[in-house]
């Protein structure tokens, strides 16, 4: 069975890129993806003060780690975001569409009040389920 995307009438339609739920028959490999910031492979951070530039980092890197297990971000079923500020829940939504097609992630979006780094406006985590 492969991922499927789960929308009801019953439930209020996601108002970001996101579906209400994903399933997925759990066969093959669980990949459970650490919090992602915007470190470039040089221990740089990517876009001081740059939400697009961060997000998309933080993206590149969730991919890189999936990949490094053997899948794609397609097999990716489940994100937590966590954010600096919900002002910039657009463009995070923006860059997400580039790399998670339907069927969509199921996901959570928090806004926290800091990070490890005071640099970080963003970090991401990714469950996913390789065939």
């Amino acid at each position: 069975m492969a991922k499927q995307e789960i929308s009801t009438t019953n439930i209020k339609k996601p108002g970001g890129h996101f579906s209400q739920a994903t399933v997925v028959e759990a066969k093959g490999k669980l990949v459970f993806i650490s919090g992602m910031t915007a470190h470039k492979p040089d221990g740089t951070i990517a876009g001081i003060g740059d939400m697009e530039a961060q997000i998309r980092q933080v993206c590149e890197n969730v991919k890189n780690a999936v990949e490094a297990a053997g899948g794609t971000m397609a097999d990716i079923c489940r994100v937590d975001v966590y954010v600096i500020g919900m002002e910039h829940f657009d463009v995070i939504h923006k860059v997400r569409r580039e790399y998670f097609k339907a069927p969509l992630p199921a996901s959570t979006m928090v806004e926290i009040s800091r990070f490890v780094s005071p640099d970080y406006l963003i970090e991401m985590n990714a469950i996913a389920v390789i065939p």
